[in-house]
């Protein structure tokens, strides 16, 4: 059977809120002729506002505007000192971009395992911790988190520091602290994908004057600025090597109109996750992940765990076939096992350990011969793949009505009926 005309909207959340008001901010920083965030004809400060509004949302001390969530994770890491002879523990539910910021600094990434919050595993992160342990890289997946306060608790005994990347729960809360104001250092990205967006862009934020500073040196041209915006070299700490990804103020201009609609978008998004939880739930052997914080999930997915990965694909058939798509450039209501570079043994470079040259460095290093035996193909992390195997995705746009949750309902409890469960 083919797939009848899509019943989801594409699953870009930010996009669906840009408008008059981000239109009206850039139009502010054309006509003032000032694109770049630290000197031009009539600055307009947008980073420096957008920043001091992440400040005041998370509750930390400092916030560093750059061009891309990648970006933010590479500086975050650099910050931390992060290098050969250094292992970074980060979960097998993730984004590409995690690990390549993990190789790119000569360091080596250690797979930890995931529980049912599609979360890191506590227990197993305790496990895999090495003398050669720096950095605890937590990642908050489809839009909420797990056991983060045991997961800081862990790395807070073992003196280890915790990056949190929260690129895709931008807005989420756990137990009433925002996400994003748990780690050492916090990214977030503003990819189209993402809960707010500007096409591309990120932000590091931490309490931590060196982190802070560090981190500016190395998202610009690895110096400090003065008041005049001008490079300067005299501080020994910040003599680095940057890499250009300063934030424009064409980028800033929009996030500063899409972080004032946030909590919108979140709400909207989590009204049609928990209407789509609460009536799939009702399926016999269908399991929604399991969420801790049920009023902190910032909702842009629902996550279906089958009884088996047979059960999981002829569900995920049936109901695309129903029409529970998107149109021809999204991607949703999937098996996890399409789920591409979000699965740790579905990113070959990482599998075949191909190095940033052809010296295949980190892992020929001699610093990093402790890594020798570490895995990363399928089979490194036996619950994650089991959950992998039978889950099933859900994205969920803030536009998707009451309506349109409850046909996609009512389409999965007719499959499971045909299906016998």
């Amino acid at each position: 059977m083919t797939e009848k005309q899509a019943l989801l909207p594409y699953e870009w959340p930010g996009s669906y809120f840009l408008g008059e008001e981000e239109i009206e901010a850039v139009t502010r920083v054309l006509l003032a002729r000032s694109p770049f965030r630290f000197y031009g004809h009539d600055l307009q400060h947008c980073v420096d506002q957008f920043e001091q509004a992440y400040c005041d949302r998370l509750g930390r001390k400092y916030a560093l505007g750059v061009n891309s969530g990648t970006a933010a994770l590479s500086i975050a890491l650099g910050a931390m000192d992060v290098g050969p002879g250094d292992e970074v523990l980060l979960p097998g539910y993730l984004w590409v971009s995690c690990i390549s910021a993990v190789v790119r600094t000569g360091a080596i990434p250690r797979l930890v395992d995931i529980d049912d919050t599609f979360f890191m595993d506590p227990d197993d992160l305790e496990r895999k911790i090495t003398p050669h342990s720096k950095v605890v890289l937590v990642v908050n997946m489809s839009g909420t988190t797990g056991h983060i306060d045991r997961i800081v608790e862990i790395a807070r005994r073992h003196n280890l520091l915790v990056l949190e990347d929260n690129a895709q729960a931008n807005g989420a809360s756990f137990r009433g602290r925002p996400l994003g104001s748990f780690g050492d250092i916090a990214i977030f990205s503003f990819q189209l994908n993402k809960n707010m967006t500007s096409g591309e862009g990120g932000i590091v934020v931490c309490d931590d004057r060196r982190l802070y500073d560090r981190a500016f040196a190395l998202h610009d041209l690895g110096y400090a600025r003065n008041e005049k915006g001008r490079l300067t070299t005299e501080d020994p700490d910040c003599q680095l090597w940057g890499q250009g990804s300063r934030m424009s103020e064409l980028t800033a201009a929009v996030l500063l109109a899409q972080e004032r609609k946030l909590d919108t978008i979140t709400a909207a998004m989590r009204r049609a996750n928990h209407h789509l939880y609460a009536g799939l739930a009702g399926i016999a052997g269908v399991r929604p992940r399991r969420v801790l914080d049920p009023e902190g999930d910032s909702g842009p997915f629902a996550l279906l765990i089958w009884p088996d990965a047979d059960t999981c694909e002829k569900m995920v058939a049936a109901t695309r076939a129903a029409g529970v798509v998107t149109g021809p450039d999204g991607g949703n209501n999937i098996m996890m096992t399409d789920w591409g570079l979000h699965l740790y043994y579905n990113n070959a470079s990482l599998v075949n350990r191909r190095g940033t040259n052809s010296a295949g460095r980190p892992w020929t290093d001699p610093a990093n011969a402790f890594a020798a035996d570490y895995t990363y193909g399928k089979g490194t992390l036996r619950q994650a793949d089991d959950l992998f195997s039978r889950s099933s995705l859900l994205s969920v746009p803030p536009v998707l009505s009451a309506e349109t949750c409850d046909r996609v309902v009512a389409i999965f409890r007719q499959a499971a009926a045909d299906l016998g469960l």
